[in-house]
């Protein structure tokens, strides 16, 4: 498929999806349909682990999910720290809702219900080697730093943050 297709499909499923997508707080059975799922947001990443229901439980204003007739088409998982900091814990799209704009509407829809809960800073983390999610962060206008051992002895992660509002670029 040559790159002008290409780019017409993707705008072409960009608007289905946006059109056809609700985003709503997270239900545990939410969660249950996720990780039947998991392949489908993570490839062959196994993070079934992070997908905490002690999130949706007690955080479930900030834990959305993007909702079509298909099924959950993405979902971000989060809180609100004492700190005022909107921490994202977990965020993913469905394999073929990926290049429709979904990450970025769930990461301001996240932004609003962390604002209404007292946050001032957005703040997420990822490893050193997830490009796709660095160059995501950065397009959504994220500092990015690269902290040595964030999560232990030799385990640096790449930490972003941003100041609140979300205002889409």
């Amino acid at each position: 498929m040559c790159a002008r297709a290409r780019s017409a499909a993707v705008k072409a499923r960009g608007t289905r999806h946006t059109r056809d997508v609700r985003i709503t707080p997270a239900e545990v059975t939410d969660l249950h349909q996720v990780l039947a799922d998991h392949s489908r947001y993570w490839g062959g990443r196994d993070l079934r682990s992070l997908h905490l229901l002690a999130l949706v439980h007690e955080f479930g204003p900030t834990c959305l999910v993007a909702r079509a007739e298909d099924g959950i088409h993405g979902y971000v998982m989060g809180f609100v720290t004492p700190t005022g900091t909107g921490y994202v814990h977990l965020v993913a799209t469905r394999d073929d809702a990926r290049g429709t704009g979904l990450g970025r509407r769930l990461y301001a829809e996240f932004a609003e219900a962390a604002q209404r809960h007292g946050a001032r800073r957005l703040k997420a983390v990822t490893s050193v080697s997830n490009t796709g999610s660095i160059a995501f962060h950065r397009r959504l206008g994220f500092e990015a730093e690269v902290v040595a051992d964030h999560h232990g002895p030799g385990r640096p992660m790449v930490v972003f943050r941003r100041p609140l509002p979300f205002t889409d670029r």
